[in-house]
């Protein structure tokens, strides 16, 4: 039977009738706040690309933290912002880096409320802004770059990080961070693997964030935005290596490739809404042309609804005092 007996919208007519059978939920739960700390700053540092967003102190992250963890957010991902660098991303893997230094106040801040989440890679260290070691010739070096990134990981254990984001599309990656681990002792500590990270356009404002020195791209380490298939690929040996979970990056304009690796995973699926994502709601929302609340629920639930049980974003504060 078809209309006038069919009409779906009886089910949209009343907010009750809308709650009762919406397919998708959005919580607190599901949300990460990535955030920035900055070595030596005095004080919080606005990013302009980024309105709303800041690099932290360490005693304004450690704030910025606990309102997170009240607010009911699942997780945080600490990104930090070293005052020098080098061609091998030592501040990195130093205990006394900024990153590793502020892992340990903020799980000494929140213990075990919410998860604890590194970015386990050298772009924001390095002299040169690539997220590994460079060779002779100037092309980034998988294997060197990959025994730097298990001390790397080692470190981060060590400072408190429950789950490790190992982000810059090296293969092998999960195997040797998840060996060096077990290793070391830190068998619980869990790895968050960016399987599928496209060689994306929307980075640019996250590049102010961590005064990135990058020159040129990442194209022959991160993926090419025109594949999905190979996106499955990764998926495959992630899981094989060892991931606990695998991500999506970015999120809203691989929202097909989400509903892929969603479909495919046995382990928890992420996906990241990026600072150049964030950053178009709020500037369209600035100039009066969109509704901004109504665009961050609606562009987050789109990411849920696409497949992710973990959505990492800037809004992950304020969206869920809102969903509270």
């Amino acid at each position: 039977m078809a209309f006038p007996t069919q009409r779906p919208r009886r089910l949209r007519s009343t907010p009750a009738l809308r709650r009762l059978v919406a397919e998708t939920d959005l919580r607190p739960r599901h949300l990460v706040l990535p955030m920035f700390v900055k070595e030596g700053a005095a004080e919080a540092i606005p990013i302009a690309s980024m309105p709303g967003v800041v690099q932290h102190t360490r005693d304004s992250l450690r704030k910025a933290a606990v309102e997170a963890v009240q607010a009911g957010v699942g997780g945080l991902m600490l990104f930090g912002v070293p005052a020098v660098r080098d061609a091998n991303g030592s501040a990195g893997v130093d205990p006394d880096g900024v990153l590793n230094a502020a892992l340990r106040d903020v799980r000494a801040e929140i213990g075990d409320a919410a998860v604890l989440m590194a970015d386990t890679c050298l772009d924001e260290f390095t002299d040169h802004g690539h997220c590994g070691v460079l060779a002779a010739d100037g092309s980034v070096d998988n294997d060197a770059t990959l025994a730097v990134y298990a001390e790397m990981a080692v470190a981060q254990a060590a400072a408190g990080a429950h789950l490790l984001g190992p982000s810059g599309m090296m293969d092998g990656q999960v195997r040797v961070i998840r060996d060096a681990l077990d290793a070391a002792g830190h068998t619980d500590t869990g790895i968050l693997a960016y399987t599928a990270k496209y060689a994306s356009a929307f980075y640019g404002p996250f590049r102010e964030a961590v005064d990135s020195q990058l020159k040129g791209d990442r194209k022959t380490y991160q993926q090419d935005p025109a594949n999905v298939r190979e996106s499955l690929r990764e998926l495959a040996l992630d899981l094989d290596e060892g991931a606990d979970m695998v991500m999506v990056k970015p999120a809203m304009a691989y929202l097909d490739v989400l509903r892929a690796v969603a479909e495919s995973a046995d382990v928890p699926v992420a996906a990241y809404q990026v600072s150049g994502e964030y950053a178009m709601v709020e500037a369209a929302a600035a100039n009066g042309w969109i509704d901004r609340d109504r665009a961050i629920v609606e562009t987050l639930t789109s990411i849920r609804r696409a497949g992710a049980d973990i959505v990492l974003t800037y809004w992950a504060t304020e969206a869920a005092e809102r969903l509270v």
